[in-house]
């Protein structure tokens, strides 16, 4: 699991959601505190509460709730990690696991909740919402709103003109190949990504898309994989910018109303009040499952493309592979690939699998106790391998 994890959230929340807009049960974190520093209690609330700790947008839900029916057949993975019998109730209380849903056929074969979760109440996405932004991309194109992933990010954000991101397409944008230099160290304060969240923007101008366009180039366009969470938020204002209206009404029209998602999603807002593209949606375990189901069915809904031709396969095939060894294969269009599917992953244990020739959705929610370290994502692919055999 790449380190870059651990730093999204030195972005999309950099310098803290913090302070008294927690209850006061449990203790907010002290001011200035960043969400990676929240314990375990400040997780339990505020991942479920994000609306009551920092600023968001609303994505409504439509009139009608696509049902997830019970399968007849429920399944109880049991299975064997680092020399331990493993049990599912056993690996949530290990994992603070909030949310576990599974889709075989459509059909939830798997169900339960923990950290005291009710089946209606949302959970934050961290990166998840990365894959999402990606995906309104393709509605975008299939709109004619944006013309094409060979387009130049610049006729969409006409402010990067003249700086790094000059020649850079919006495929580049979408597999981390912008060529543009990035430092995504969290523990360096002079990270990009500490820095881009609190860099008081040009007047007028989105903070993010300030900082971005002032930027090096280190690379050719197209040459280089580098993990830059900035370039996701920059894709949710190119998505904005195209289609005329907010990313949260976007979604709201493209997938979340007519698919019939079962309640408002959130959406975190920066600064200068758009939705971050990288990060911090809020829904229920349900809805992310639903979302998997929609990747799953080719991005359809209700028999209709909301998607262009192909654009499922293409988004979530490796653009960029990597080495061997790890539990990622490679990149696609902000989804991580994986054996035999793909995935939306997000810092704190938040996922959604899908495997394809399974017809197979896996979400999971969870309050880690770090953002990211290899042997928790090591553990959670374990489970969803151990969901795999038992829902065969």
């Amino acid at each position: 699991m790449h380190a870059s994890r651990l730093t999204l959230m030195a972005l999309a929340v950099a310098g803290g959601l913090h302070g008294a807009a927690l209850a006061q049960d449990p203790a907010p974190p002290p001011a200035g505190g960043s969400i990676l520093a929240w314990t375990p209690d400040q997780q339990r609330y505020g991942y479920r509460n994000m609306e009551k700790v920092t600023p968001v947008q609303v994505v409504p839900r439509g009139a009608h709730v696509r049902e997830l029916p019970l399968a007849a057949r429920q399944i109880d993975p049991k299975w064997t990690w680092n020399g331990q019998a493993q049990t599912l109730d056993g690996y949530m209380t290990a994992m603070n696991t909030s949310g576990v849903v599974v889709l075989k056929d459509g059909q939830i074969v798997l169900e339960r909740y923990g950290l005291d979760r009710k089946p209606t109440e949302r959970w934050t996405s961290f990166s998840v919402a990365k894959s999402v932004t990606a995906t309104l991309v393709g509605a975008a194109i299939k709109d004619g709103k944006i013309k094409s992933l060979d387009d130049v990010v610049t006729n969409y954000i006409p402010e990067l003109k003249g700086g790094a991101y000059e020649g850079v397409t919006v495929r580049q944008l979408l597999t981390m190949t912008s060529g543009v230099k990035w430092n995504e160290d969290y523990t360096d304060l002079n990270s990009d990504v500490a820095k881009a969240g609190t860099t008081p923007g040009e007047p007028g101008m989105n903070p993010i898309v300030s900082y971005m366009r002032k930027l090096p180039r280190e690379a050719e366009p197209g040459a280089k994989f580098v993990y830059k969470t900035g370039e996701t938020d920059l894709a949710g204002i190119l998505v904005s910018n195209a289609v005329g209206k907010p990313l949260s009404t976007y979604l709201s029209e493209k997938i979340w109303a007519p698919y019939g998602m079962e309640q408002d999603a959130i959406w975190v807002k920066d600064p200068a009040g758009h939705e971050r593209g990288g990060c911090c949606m809020s829904m229920t375990a349900r809805d992310y499952a639903r979302l998997g189901q929609f990747m799953l069915e080719g991005g359809k809904v209700n028999g209709q493309d909301v998607l262009p031709a192909g654009w499922v396969a293409d988004a979530t095939r490796a653009h960029q592979s990597f080495p061997p060894g790890g539990i990622e294969t490679g990149y696609g269009y902000f989804w991580w690939i994986i054996p035999d599917g793909y995935a939306a992953e997000g810092i704190f244990g938040q996922q959604i699998f899908v495997y394809p020739a399974e017809k197979l959705v896996i979400a999971v929610n969870s309050a880690w106790p770090a953002a990211s370290k290899d042997e928790l994502w090591q553990a959670q692919m374990a489970f969803a391998q151990a969901v795999r055999q038992a829902a065969k």
